[in-house]
């Protein structure tokens, strides 16, 4: 593999960063600084960044359905669960892509590829996540474009992209933001409180029927569907034209 490749799956950094240190001659390949950004070190090479030897970890994507009560982090300082105590220990190097908070259940993708998690994360790629919820009494179909118009959290705009009910106490949401506590804080706006919060999708990657608290590897279809999301999102301008009238009205006439 080239050697911004190489470097990124050794955990230095994304792609373009990797960039930059080869650019400026921080890395080395058996002793020798290598500006060449076409080179392909070997299993045999030693590969050093500011002298430090870094070796490139074979990429591993496993999926999980986090049960509520547990964080998204690898230790806690008020000594809640994690959901690494869920995970054997070899995965403990791994981070999740996208947390879900503490009461918040469902599926989480965990990896140790920095550049996909990046290229996730970021919000100019606005990869959708659905969700699914239920609300502490039947809903009003006539608030869904208040939702869908977007409520100011943290003096930003927040908004669902599509939302359907799908009994009066339960519906489906799509979000293409990750602001904190997006969905709880938005429908907590209009009066309502969610009892219970679970992802479904990120992307074209689905939950499925994989039990609470278990967690399985990806396939290698799954993570070509991953990386098929991400270049989709990659390819759409930075800023959403805004959707046809008859479009909008679709989307409200749909919940």
């Amino acid at each position: 593999m080239r050697l911004n490749r190489f470097l990124a799956a050794a955990g230095v950094g994304s792609r373009r960063y990797c960039d930059q240190l080869i650019a400026a001659g921080r890395v080395r390949i058996n002793g020798r600084p290598c500006t060449d950004f076409s080179a392909q070190p070997s299993t045999r090479d030693h590969v050093k960044v500011d002298g430090k030897l870094v070796h490139a970890n074979q990429p591993l994507h496993i999926v999980m359905n986090k049960p509520a009560g547990f964080v998204s982090t690898r230790s806690d300082p008020h000594a809640r669960d994690t959901i690494f105590d869920l995970l054997p220990s070899k995965f403990r190097r791994l981070f999740s892509i996208g947390r879900l908070d503490a009461q918040s259940e469902g599926l989480l993708i965990l990896t140790n590829d920095g550049e996909l998690a990046q290229r996730l994360m970021h919000p100019r790629y606005k990869i959708e996540k659905e969700y699914e919820l239920f609300l502490d009494r039947p809903w009003d179909p006539t608030l869904a474009p208040r939702l869908l118009r977007g409520v100011f959290l943290d003096s930003q705009r927040a908004k669902i992209v599509r939302l359907h009910s799908v009994t009066p106490t339960r519906l489906r949401v799509v979000l293409r933001q990750g602001i904190n506590r997006q969905i709880r804080r938005m429908f907590h706006e209009i009066g309502y409180e969610v009892k219970r919060l679970v992802r479904v999708r990120i992307g074209n990657l689905h939950l499925g029927d994989l039990p609470t608290g278990h967690w399985r590897a990806l396939t290698k279809r799954e993570i070509k569907s991953v990386d098929a999301a991400v270049s989709a999102a990659n390819r759409e301008p930075l800023r959403a034209a805004r959707p046809p009238l008859q479009r909008q009205r679709n989307e409200i006439r749909r919940v």
